[in-house]
């Protein structure tokens, strides 16, 4: 299989994948898509970019999160990851993998909807790594919604609370055990600049992972730690089947593109790698678009 450094027809590369309809109740797993997604188990080739480096990603069992965590232990980053508890075998999946690149690995089964689980997901990474360099928010929740009317207080404050709030419990807690030259980058998305209907509560909480991260990275410049996003446009994750989309919607899901595919999740992990590396020394405070052509 091509890796990261091979040129390829980017519209065909992924040609043997198809988003076909396949609903799975809870937060979705790697394990039960029928066509599963690329982590870049195969694919990612590391070159010790983020070698040392001890970095907590939360939603790591999985689609994005596991991506990056794959690459960044690849990088020479040792990896803490935040995960549900319906998700210990797509986590257990992600730590072997992690520790074939010969790196540390620890995975907790927290519910970032709770303060008390987002302290104690920092507290675990720097128990086990030694500290924090980095830290990945990007856990998310979505569910299809059926109009404003039809909107339930709960469901919107289980959005806010884990693609949110958790972000900013996690920092205030991250912040006192990072150095100079430490990073936060976030997973903001496509929906925070072309908002659909559906996804109302979802769309806002990544508009406001972009003001987080702008204002953010100008508190915490001076003090040498860079504050970053990703924002994926349609991409091939367990969060798609688990979304409740019509089965249509799922079955051209990213065909709207330039590109006309839907991306995979390694095709993300190398933004990340950058964000997080010292090539990326004097970024901070910017969201880079992964989205298949769509504007951000």
């Amino acid at each position: 299989m091509a890796d990261q450094y091979t040129f390829t027809d980017p519209t065909a590369r992924y040609a043997d994948i198809e988003t076909k309809p396949v609903s799975q109740d809870g937060p979705g797993l790697d394990s039960g898509m029928r066509d599963r997604a690329d982590l870049g188990e195969e694919s990612y080739r590391g070159s010790g970019r983020l070698e040392g480096r001890k970095a907590l990603i939360t939603g790591g069992d999985s689609g994005i999160g596991a991506a990056t965590a794959i690459a960044f232990a690849r990088e020479g980053a040792d990896v803490a990851i935040v995960h549900l508890p319906e998700e210990a075998e797509d986590a257990a999946e992600t730590g072997r993998l992690v520790e074939e690149a010969g790196r540390r690995f620890h995975a907790m089964a927290l519910d970032l909807t709770e303060e008390q689980s987002c302290i104690d997901a920092v507290a675990g990474a720097v128990e086990h790594l030694g500290g924090i360099d980095v830290l990945v928010n990007n856990a998310a929740y979505q569910r299809q919604r059926d109009g404003i009317e039809h909107m339930q207080v709960a469901e919107v404050d289980r959005v806010f609370r884990t693609n949110l709030v958790a972000a900013i419990v996690l920092a205030r807690e991250a912040v006192p055990h990072m150095q100079p030259g430490a990073s936060i980058i976030s997973t903001t998305s496509i929906q925070a600049q072309e908002p659909s209907p559906g996804l109302l509560d979802y769309a806002m909480t990544k508009a406001a992972l972009v003001a987080y991260t702008e204002a953010l990275a100008q508190e915490l410049g001076e003090r040498g730690i860079r504050v970053n996003a990703v924002a994926p446009g349609p991409i091939w994750t367990p969060l798609i089947p688990a979304t409740d989309f019509p089965d249509e919607k799922v079955e051209q899901f990213g065909q709207d593109t330039p590109l006309g595919r839907a991306g995979q999740p390694v095709e993300l992990a190398g933004a990340y790698v950058y964000l997080a590396s010292e090539e990326a020394s004097y970024v901070s405070g910017a969201v880079v678009p992964v989205t298949g052509g769509r504007g951000f």
